[in-house]
């Protein structure tokens, strides 16, 4: 062999066994959580906080989805729903280990606009839940119609108010483009069709917590003690303004319609403090958001948007089957919570 031929022989075998030692461990796709060969493929379902029975319920139909779709569900968000930059710091986290799909519920209808777009850039595909986002980045928005659950809200206000009264609209914060349609659904719906309402408080915002909802509760309240009714666009604002009006000795005679369920809002409810609850289907939401991105990763057909329902609930109904199911949703599923 002439010394040409030699050194030819010696680099292809050296690119050879080159190959066959790295090749194990490059960045194959179901290392990036791309394919379900040999391990489940992981979805990461972010939500905008960690302590509401709401998110619990989304967390419990995500789970259900990924044991139905055989997919492993990274649950994680920030623990307060103020805290925008640790949600797009908990987006990028994902990304960065290659998740195989995000389904996110956003804090801002902006601030996480660009974490969406990045994980487009990396080929991951991103549903929206809960609350709406701006842009055309992500692949479906599955939600409530939250402006009809404003204008439920506002009929039953009506209705329970039919001579009229004074009132309050209590907001959550800036940037929740759930609750500002919400909000808005029931203050054009006041405006339209019940005359005979008037607010006194329709631009104070109860923040993200019970405590910052009972502040504010109990501040107007002071201020306001002949209020005729109340309403509230989520679950922390109406738990907090629960708990003023039952200090403050208002508790039943002030009409009060709220947001969401949690078991002490259901016995508000069911004690006659509250007189309606306008109820979502979180699970359901947690559920389809899965599924969207499942079925987008398996090249099938997606839903731009998915409407999960909005319902009424007063203590003349809140046993029926279904709505109970609502009220008090199954979570069997997340043994380790």
């Amino acid at each position: 062999m002439s010394p040409a031929r030699r050194i030819f022989f010696f680099v292809l075998c050296f690119c050879v066994l080159g190959l066959a030692v790295v090749g194990p461990f490059a960045c194959r796709p179901e290392e990036k959580g791309r394919s379900v060969k040999g391990r489940l493929l992981d979805i990461a379902v972010i939500p905008k906080g960690m302590t509401h029975e709401f998110w619990k319920s989304i967390h419990a139909g995500a789970e259900k989805a990924g044991r139905e779709l055989g997919v492993n569900i990274l649950w994680k968000g920030p623990q307060k729903e103020d805290d925008r930059a640790q949600q797009v710091t908990v987006v990028e986290d994902f990304i960065s280990r290659g998740v195989g799909g995000i389904v996110l519920a956003p804090m801002d209808d902006r601030a996480l606009c660009r974490p969406v777009q990045d994980a487009v850039a990396e080929k991951i595909p991103v549903v929206i839940i809960d609350s709406a986002l701006q842009g055309q980045d992500f692949i479906s928005f599955v939600a409530t119609d939250n402006y009809k659950g404003g204008v439920l809200a506002a009929r039953r206000m009506a209705e329970l108010l039919p001579k009229g009264g004074a009132i309050f609209l209590i907001r959550l914060q800036e940037g929740s483009a759930s609750t500002r349609e919400r909000e808005q659904g029931f203050l054009e719906t006041v405006q339209k069709e019940a005359p005979g309402l008037h607010f006194l408080v329709q631009d104070q915002y109860a923040g993200s917590t019970t405590e910052t909802g009972y502040q504010l509760a109990e501040n107007l309240l002071g201020r306001f003690p002949d209020v005729d009714g109340i309403f509230c666009p989520n679950e922390s604002a109406t738990f907090g303004t629960l708990r003023a009006l039952q200090e403050a000795g208002l508790a039943g005679k002030v009409k009060f319609v709220g947001f969401d369920s949690s078991p002490k809002l259901v016995q508000g409810l069911r004690d006659g403090h509250l007189h309606g609850l306008i109820l979502q289907d979180p699970v359901k939401m947690g559920y389809l958001g899965v599924v969207q991105v499942v079925r987008r990763l398996r090249g099938e057909p997606v839903e731009a948007r998915v409407d999960t329902g909005v319902y009424l609930v007063t203590r003349e109904n809140m046993d029926e089957p279904r709505i109970k199911a609502l009220l008090e949703p199954d979570f069997s599923l997340l043994v380790n919570d």
